[in-house]
């Protein structure tokens, strides 16, 4: 039987991490560490760090597995389709480290950024493990990079009494501002939804790179004001790192104008 944890480390502040998963971390036999490829191994290298951390001192530290994902295949045009296959690779990749390392059984976990619940498919590629084999699960909450946002920009992510909608670039982008919801959480925007919004001085925008790690960068105001400024440092981070994660909250303070 392998008992499975996926275990969420927050968004790269060490100081993020739970004792509940620091103690998942220490109690595993196996780690596996997903390495994307050139351009975003410092991702691989924050992960291997807070191991380092962690186990230090440890009499029977868990041995530490890198491997590489499968990536999505951009000939596929169905994007549900596309993102669906790229999941039952990385689960065949999951299934094959399983195999190659516990082959008796035993404890292996996932370091996962963030929470696993939001915005990240490690629960449903393990889903899909699953039913491959006798799994357990665990699943160990992290902070998210909602909080984070919200705590670097000191605000609170709702006005009283009213909703929040997360969701991500593609979908502002494709469908516009939702009804009835005036603050919005924007994830995976590779797209740079908010400079297509309409009326934007009625809009104001909290943007956060790197969220809760030493190299987080912060803008606010105005989304007319600082929508320019925020293209420039995207573009410059991306360049700078050869990848970017960025969130941000748009709060609407006006009402729409037919």
């Amino acid at each position: 039987m392998i008992h499975l944890s996926l275990i969420g480390i927050g968004t790269g502040n060490p100081k993020h991490l739970t004792l509940e998963a620091i103690e998942t971390i220490r109690a595993q036999d196996l780690i596996l560490i997903p390495n994307k490829g050139a351009g975003k191994d410092d991702l691989a290298g924050l992960r291997r760090q807070i191991c380092v951390d962690v186990l230090a001192g440890a009499a029977e530290p868990p041995q530490i597995i890198e491997f590489d994902l499968p990536e999505r295949d951009p000939a596929i045009a169905d994007y549900q389709r596309r993102v669906d296959e790229w999941h039952d690779a990385i689960a065949e990749v999951w299934d094959s480290a399983l195999n190659r390392h516990l082959p008796a059984g035993g404890r292996a976990g996932f370091l996962v950024w963030g929470d696993p619940s939001l915005y990240d498919s490690t629960m449903r590629i393990a889903d899909r493990l699953l039913r491959r084999r006798a799994v357990q699960l665990s699943v160990i909450p992290g902070i998210t990079s909602i909080q984070a946002l919200t705590a670097a920009h000191r605000v609170p992510l709702n006005t009283i009494g009213a909703p929040v909608q997360i969701t991500t670039g593609r979908r502002l982008r494709d469908c516009g501002w939702p009804e009835d919801c005036d603050t919005l959480v924007i994830m995976l925007d590779g797209v740079c939804a908010f400079q297509d919004i309409a009326q934007p001085e009625n809009v104001t925008i909290h943007w956060s790179a790197y969220a809760g790690m030493a190299n987080e960068i912060n803008i606010s105001g105005k989304l007319a004001d600082v929508s320019a400024r925020i293209l420039t440092t995207r573009a410059a981070l991306r360049a700078d790192h050869g990848w970017i994660m960025d969130i941000y909250l748009l709060q609407r303070t006006g009402p729409p104008q037919p």
